[in-house]
């Protein structure tokens, strides 16, 4: 298993190097204004209508004296905010001339990526980065990843198009790859990818400030009573009864084969199948496929068949905070 998962590393490390040579269009998002940035407006020859400040939540500069109308800065590049401050400035200077300068880029929201990654981290973006990148420098997936990775991006955290301003015409770039599905759950857009698509180099967003990435774990499945190591793995598509029980160590000395029982979750009742294990191995039985949630209790000679469910203790992660995770500079 841990070789398999140093070839998913190797394969989009290498994808990763072929991928690297973006378009210019792409790298100049690096110098687009984002909210958080420290910015400076320097009008030549008139220190007095100088200005250093932030944006307001809404995108504008705040607090640029002397201007009628706000300028809208967010996610234009610094000429053409020097040009916008410059004409706002005509009608009290003549022909002025303004340069302006992103001076701290280190406020920026920060994104987040957790799940089935080695490293979970929240991620400092100061350049152009994309979602093949941020996998590596995580460490890779873990043998819980379930084939598919969920970015959740807020809105107006990012520079995400070329027109920042909201309106019909403006969407998302996830929203145009091909690779790429879309959800919303309680009014909150989410973007969807298979892990295949990222390693074939199908589907390779660039992720942008406050992006949320979810590495997505697989279902559990529990196997419990006569086998070597009772533990809990992840559910798979065609994961049958015997390559369960192989997986928690085959079965151990005391086992019943001939008794083995799989509690299934229909709705809010709980399904009892019975299974033979011996009878499978020898082919005269169907193997079972399992599905998640499944708990698999193989009989102990000498105890009595369990009638209901074992109750199972599940990881609660619900508690994380974010803040407590590492911090990453991708500088």
């Amino acid at each position: 298993m841990k070789f398999f998962f140093s070839l998913i590393l190797a394969a989009v490390f290498f994808q990763g190097l072929i991928l690297s040579q973006e378009p210019d269009k792409k790298t100049q998002r690096d110098n687009l204004i984002h909210l958080g940035d420290l910015i400076d407006v320097d009008i030549l020859g008139s220190v007095e209508h100088d200005w250093r400040g932030t944006l307001t939540p809404e995108g504008f500069l705040n607090g640029l004296d002397y201007i009628e109308e706000p300028i809208y800065a967010l996610c234009k590049g610094e000429e053409e905010v020097a040009g916008l401050v410059a004409k706002g400035f005509s009608k009290l200077l003549r022909d002025p001339k303004v340069v302006v300068k992103i001076l701290d880029r280190s406020n920026r929201p920060n994104s987040l990526i957790y799940g089935a990654v080695k490293s979970e981290q929240r991620l400092q973006i100061k350049r152009p980065v994309n979602l093949n990148e941020i996998i590596i420098l995580s460490g890779g997936f873990t043998e819980k990843a379930s084939g598919e990775i969920q970015i959740y991006r807020p809105e107006n955290l990012s520079c995400k198009a070329e027109n920042p301003i909201p309106d019909a015409e403006n969407k998302d770039p996830l929203t145009r790859e091909k690779f790429v599905t879309t959800s919303q759950e309680k009014g909150k857009n989410y973007f969807n990818i298979k892990i295949s698509d990222l390693l074939a180099g199908k589907a390779n967003p660039q992720i942008l400030s406050g992006d949320i990435i979810t590495v997505l774990e697989a279902e559990p499945i529990y196997i419990i009573g006569g086998v070597g190591t009772p533990r809990k793995i992840s559910s798979r598509s065609q994961t049958t009864l015997l390559r369960a029980i192989a997986a928690a160590g085959g079965l151990s000395k005391d086992a019943d084969t001939t008794k083995v029982t799989i509690f299934r979750r229909v709705g809010r009742e709980t399904k009892i199948i019975e299974a033979d294990y011996e009878k499978i191995k020898a082919e005269q039985a169907e193997d079972i496929v399992l599905q998640a949630f499944d708990i698999v209790d193989v009989g102990v000679k000498g105890r009595g068949k369990s009638k209901f469910a074992p109750f199972i203790d599940a990881d609660d992660k619900n508690g994380r905070n974010s803040l407590e995770l590492p911090l990453r500079i991708i500088d």
